[in-house]
């Protein structure tokens, strides 16, 4: 319950997508109380809500050796063998157990006793369960509604994560500092009342999303702006392989579209790459040709943008698709149709936007960081499945078992308040001359963010850019946390102060590898 600004639960999770969600329910079943809160008003909006493709699990003539061995090489080896090997294993059986069996997932079928495996990028079998195109759509939705049906689960819409709670940082008692570091909850500021909650739990999780936002152009919802990274940062919690930003190779090139994703499920039914005036060109840069990993695909567009100096190129599926096109991509279909394009017979013009951090809050196989209570899953975490460079549709799959783990890991494990007492923990201080914000501003700096990024730190890289980059995100954060320190509690500011780290964690990791490898490449 909510009194005098303060609260109280078990376990507090940030954030509602596939990850946060399934490690809610999993807390849930364990009688564990649970506070999940999102930013955004509506409880389904989250990168999973945008997840056109589908989840991986194992077709037919499948083994977990064979998604081991596709992960492996489209991560170019960075992965972690380990977490690698427990997604391939365990995923399957959560697929069937918890979305199929407990939450009805109506996954498209071949005949009623058939599921309908789609093939993807990278992959060497048919495993990708969908639902047509809208496949995140429909596990949010039946996701949430499962969720209400729970007591002890309790949910904060429009309010938004502050900073994390932590012991000794924010203990007024002085022996608090000969102690362990750990996270106890975090602030949140309610953004109707405008005032900040102090939310205290004996386990955080982060299940926040990623950060292609901070890009110019990316096929993520602009509230992904990294948040549970850059709170995780300021904490103490250890961030990892964060040069690793995926570049989606289609997005839709339309002025009002902003980077509307063509799904990678579209190559995988047969679309072909051309130039503005019809040349294929995917055969002069990998076998695989269409099917190549996402980041030597988005490389290539990139080089035949720059060469024939083009906005974009073209993605044809109406000349080599053997389906159904409106029947099997009904979202994309109808979203193109809004643009004045027909994928059932005109070629789709698609650019690269940023898609996905495969690095973030290191974790362990339970999803636990190095600050201890503090967990974090899905793309803001860094389990080492992806390594350099992520296997499509596998983030859905990633968000289910480690959601899944963390929450049986938290329901496993009796809530320990003894280690601090709340009458010690300071209340948030407010400014007593607070200054009030200004739009224009945060709009200003919004782009500058995006505009250095997107230029300096994106598909391609020099350390002169990164340099720069670097140079100029350190100055306007400087002057950021100024303006912070003294301003009006507002959820546009928190986003500007958590995007403006997470650019420069971004650029300083990019900085500090200088072998290309994966979705980081680096001209020397």
């Amino acid at each position: 319950m909510k009194e005098n600004n303060r609260m109280e639960a078990d376990v507090l999770i940030i954030g509602c997508g596939i990850a946060g969600a399934s490690a809610a329910l999993a807390a849930a079943k364990g009688g564990r109380s649970v506070v999940v809160i999102t930013k955004h008003e509506q409880l389904e909006e989250s990168n999973t809500f945008y997840a056109q493709g589908g989840i991986v699990s194992l077709g037919p003539d499948d083994h977990p050796e064979l998604l081991m061995q596709d992960i492996l090489e489209t991560g170019d080896h960075a992965n972690n063998p380990a977490a690698v090997e427990l997604l391939s294993e365990e995923g399957k059986q959560l697929v069937d157990d918890i979305l199929i069996r407990e939450l009805d997932i109506p996954f498209a079928r071949t005949s009623p006793d058939q599921l309908d495996y789609a093939h993807e990028a990278a992959h060497s079998r048919r495993r990708i369960l969908h639902v047509e195109d809208t496949t995140g759509k429909t596990l949010e939705e039946k996701y949430i509604s499962r969720l209400k049906t729970f007591d002890n689960v309790r949910f904060l819409p429009d309010h938004t994560a502050v900073d994390l709670l932590t012991i000794p940082h924010h203990s007024t008692e002085p022996s608090a500092f000969y102690k362990k570091p750990r996270c106890i909850g975090a602030y949140v500021l309610d953004n109707a009342a405008q005032r900040v909650i102090t939310v205290f739990a004996a386990h955080t999780v982060l299940a926040t999303g990623g950060c292609g936002a901070v890009f110019l152009y990316s096929s993520n919802p602009r509230g992904a702006i990294g948040d549970g990274y850059a709170m995780a940062h300021r904490a103490g919690a250890r961030i990892v392989n964060m040069e690793y930003i995926q570049f989606h190779p289609t997005s839709l090139f339309h002025r009002d579209a902003d980077a509307f994703l063509i799904s990678e499920t579209v190559r995988g039914e047969g679309a072909r790459l051309k130039t503005k005036n019809g040349r294929l060109f995917m055969q002069n840069y990998n076998a695989k040709k269409e099917l190549a990993p996402r980041d030597e695909v988005t490389r290539a567009i990139y080089e035949e943008m720059t060469n024939s100096n083009s906005n974009y190129v073209l993605l044809d599926l109406a000349g080599y698709a053997k389906i159904d096109i409106a029947q099997r991509f009904p979202n994309i279909h109808r979203t193109c149709l809004e643009y004045g394009i027909d994928i059932t017979k005109d070629p789709i013009p698609v650019v690269p936007a940023a898609h996905y951090c495969c690095g973030g809050i290191l974790v362990d196989e339970w999803g636990r960081s190095s600050l201890e209570n503090l967990y974090a899953v899905g793309e803001v975490s860094c389990t080492g499945i992806h390594g350099a460079n992520r296997l499509a549709s596998i983030s859905l799959l990633e968000g289910l078992v480690w959601g899944t783990r963390a929450g049986c890991h938290i329901a496993n494990r009796a809530p320990d308040r003894s280690v601090y007492r709340t009458d010690d923990i300071r209340d948030w201080y407010y400014p007593r001359n607070e200054e009030a914000i200004d739009p224009a501003l945060i709009n200003q700096d919004w782009l500058f963010i995006r505009n250095t990024l997107w230029n300096y730190a994106g598909i391609i890289r020099t350390r002169k850019r990164l340099d720069r980059a670097q140079a100029d995100l350190d100055y306007l954060r400087h002057r950021i946390e100024k303006f912070y320190k003294s301003a009006r509690m507002d959820p546009k500011l928190i986003g500007l102060r958590h995007g403006i780290l997470v650019a420069l964690l971004i650029t300083r990791a990019a900085l500090n590898n200088p072998v290309s490898r994966g979705a980081h490449y680096i001209k020397n």
